[in-house]
């Protein structure tokens, strides 16, 4: 499982360090794609594997099904840790999630996210406001 916040910098060839506590987790190959809220999604292969036999389910009939399923395996790309521990997120991803300088890299249950550091900032004061909103809504998923 991942979990935590971590402050790291991506440098102007688009290489980030993964934090060592999701180094192992995450594996050798593993894939980030475009991710929701405008930051990147990082997943093992397992998860991956996992989540592409639930899209693969989606109907083909179904516009949002397509779009979405475009959206999300366009932008996926298989990275390896390197000896430094970072890996190197190509320029489309990087322009997607306007990662420039300051990143904040984030797990969250079967995945991690990369934000940059302002869109994280943003995100999280907008939906700390609704909280307590969002979890009452949850409340109905057994939660």
């Amino acid at each position: 499982m991942f979990m935590g916040e971590y402050q790291h910098n991506i440098d102007t060839k688009g290489r980030i360090i993964v934090p060592s506590k999701f180094r192992e987790e995450l594996g050798e190959n593993f894939v980030v794609t475009r991710g929701l809220d405008k930051c990147l999604f990082a997943y093992p292969m397992e998860e991956w594997k996992l989540l592409e036999e639930k899209l693969k389910k989606l109907p083909l009939t179904k516009k949002d099904a397509r779009a979405f399923t475009r959206f999300f395996f366009s932008g996926a790309i298989e990275c390896e840790i390197d000896k430094q521990g970072r890996i190197n997120i190509p320029q489309t991803l990087r322009n997607y999630a306007a990662l420039e300088k300051e990143c904040v890299v984030i797990g969250v249950s079967n995945r991690i996210e990369i934000w940059s550091n302002e869109n994280w900032e943003t995100y999280f004061s907008d939906s700390e406001e609704s909280f307590t909103e969002i979890a009452e809504n949850l409340m109905d998923f057994d939660i």
